[in-house]
């Protein structure tokens, strides 16, 4: 396979999966923010989406103070910022439309169609009007393309690269959603005191947070009790059979690597078999000793490293 067309299939997959996943995020703070909470809790959960999403300079430039409509409205519509949900779409297909003969014709009319249909939403008002609907669609849409992608093409090299572009930014979109909400929240619900209300707020945060990436009922099925911090942390990093966990994503990298792997790639195949070892013989327990923020972190540069690796030895250098 020429390297320009594995590239566009990796890169089509990761933009469509990074719109779902900005949507993921998105989704979380907005049903979050409708929970009772303190006004400064509320605008750190803001703050914190734009830190980790390295947009906080881009944003203060275009709008200033951090507000959640704003936000929204940044991450969503802005075609200057790279991470929007426009620009991933946008982005998602040209990439499709510049391999289209290597695509079935139920893949690039999943792609164009979402794209249109975003547009028609966009402009109609529909996202201003019922935010977490337009979330839900976004969700939807990447849902369809990855069952369409799965189910129509040929298991060869090109559904390979897809696969590997879809797992990596998953990967690294989990890792930024829960260090989001851990780093923003840590304080308020590991140092609470108990008290019913508290219970009650810490229960509806992390429920939101596990349906956020569809994992409020697995947590029912592996853990069988309340919802806790500690647990939601070991099911979205840990847990190989939580199909969002930075494990399972790991694995699946891997494995397509496993199978792509040439002459150069003996490296990033390696640096990605370490990291997925370490993950599947982690303990949470001493993940949150010695600091989830600064694991996550590492974690984050270290896939940033396997991007950049399996650029340079399967497709067109950045």
């Amino acid at each position: 396979m020429l390297s320009r067309t594995a590239d566009h299939l990796y890169w089509m997959a990761r933009y469509t999966e990074r719109a779902e996943n900005t949507a993921r995020m998105l989704d979380v703070n907005y049903q979050t923010s409708l929970l009772p909470q303190s006004a400064e809790v509320a605008q750190v959960g803001w703050q914190g989406l734009l830190a980790i999403s390295e947009l906080t300079y881009p944003y203060r430039e275009l709008y200033g103070e951090v507000e959640p409509s704003k936000v929204m409205e940044f991450m969503v519509k802005v075609e200057s910022n790279p991470s929007s949900i426009i620009s991933c779409l946008r982005a998602a297909r040209e990439n499709a439309r510049a391999v289209r003969g290597a695509l079935t014709t139920e893949v690039w009319e999943t792609q164009n169609q979402t794209w249109l249909e975003m547009m028609q939403k966009l402009s109609s008002g529909e996202f201003e009007h019922d935010p977490g609907q337009f979330f839900e669609w976004v969700k939807y849409r990447s849902h369809l393309s990855r069952g369409v992608t799965v189910g129509t093409m040929q298991i060869d090299e090109s559904l390979r690269f897809m696969r590997l572009g879809t797992f990596l930014e998953r990967a690294d979109n989990t890792a930024r959603l829960v260090d989001v909400k851990f780093n923003a929240q840590q304080n308020e619900f590991f140092g609470s005191s108990g008290s019913a209300k508290e219970q009650d707020n810490d229960f509806y945060h992390w429920s939101a947070v596990l349906r956020s990436v569809s994992g409020f009922e697995i947590y029912r099925k592996v853990y069988r009790d309340v919802i806790t911090p500690e647990r939601v942390a070991e099911l979205l990093i840990l847990r190989s059979d939580m199909p969002r966990s930075l494990r399972a994503c790991m694995n699946e990298v891997v494995s397509n690597l496993e199978v792509l792997a040439n002459d150069h790639s003996a490296q990033t195949s390696r640096r990605a078999g370490k990291l997925k070892s370490e993950l599947q013989y982690g303990v949470i327990t001493e993940i949150l000793a010695n600091g989830l923020h600064a694991f996550l972190t590492q974690f984050l540069d270290r896939v940033n490293d396997l991007g950049a690796g399996i650029s340079r030895d399967f497709l067109i250098p950045s």
